[in-house]
């Protein structure tokens, strides 16, 4: 597994992890202080509000957990990866993709997520 496999792994890991304490740790280890993380739902700065937001994600969507799908492709500091969000076993209703930029230390500054396919309302 090279270095952006693992980044992306551990990436869907922290929000997967249902432990506030445990996933706090993850992100802590897993962003830079200053980390910002934006997708078309939510904006987050910082890594009190990324693990925050996590959390709030997995209160919103109990039951399903995040996987990574295809490959991770990476270069110069910088990762996408795509991922789904669903229950296990089952379809995903929620598809995306994630690009990530990290310092020269491998830690995330910044993720740009985009969602391909997500449930209708009503």
């Amino acid at each position: 597994m090279d270095a952006y496999d693992d980044l992306a792994q551990r990436y869907i890991d922290a929000w997967n992890e249902t432990d506030a304490g445990a996933r706090r740790t993850a992100v802590d280890k897993l962003y830079t202080d200053d980390a910002r993380y934006i997708d078309p739902l939510a904006v987050a700065q910082g890594r009190e509000a990324i693990a925050s937001m996590i959390g709030a994600a997995q209160e919103q969507f109990a039951g399903f957990s995040f996987r990574l799908v295809g490959p991770v492709d990476g270069h110069h500091n910088q990762a996408r990866f795509g991922w789904e969000l669903g229950p296990a076993g089952g379809e995903a209703p929620i598809v995306g993709f994630d690009v990530v930029v990290t310092d020269d230390d491998g830690r995330i500054t910044t993720v740009l997520g985009f969602l391909e396919k997500v449930p209708s309302a009503g």
